[in-house]
């Protein structure tokens, strides 16, 4: 049987003077994802030269689990509705086993 598993790498910038806020939000949203049943991994790091850039790496236990993360309560008011217009960029790669 095939790994289903599903992992995220989402790259963030933050607009100029928002990356404090930033930061301050996403041990909140790493600990209410990692509570989800399907979630199997959730880490978010800043840069060292750059405090305005995070890299969130994250894995799910398949297609699903992703899909209920996006849908999460959590997901929406923290991520989509308050992160998101902090943000100069956001890019989102998802990735399977090998």
């Amino acid at each position: 049987m095939a790994d289903m598993a599903v992992y995220v790498v989402a790259h963030w910038l933050a607009k100029a003077g928002a990356d404090a806020r930033v930061a301050e939000l996403l041990p909140e949203i790493a600990a209410a994802s990692r509570a989800e049943p399907g979630c199997l991994e959730y880490r978010a790091v800043r840069a060292r030269e750059n405090p305005r850039e995070f890299v969130l790496f994250e894995g799910y236990a398949d297609e699903a689990a992703l899909a209920a993360h996006r849908e999460s309560a959590h997901f929406k008011a923290l991520v989509t509705g308050t992160v998101v217009p902090l943000l100069e960029e956001r890019r989102v790669t998802l990735y399977g086993a090998v």
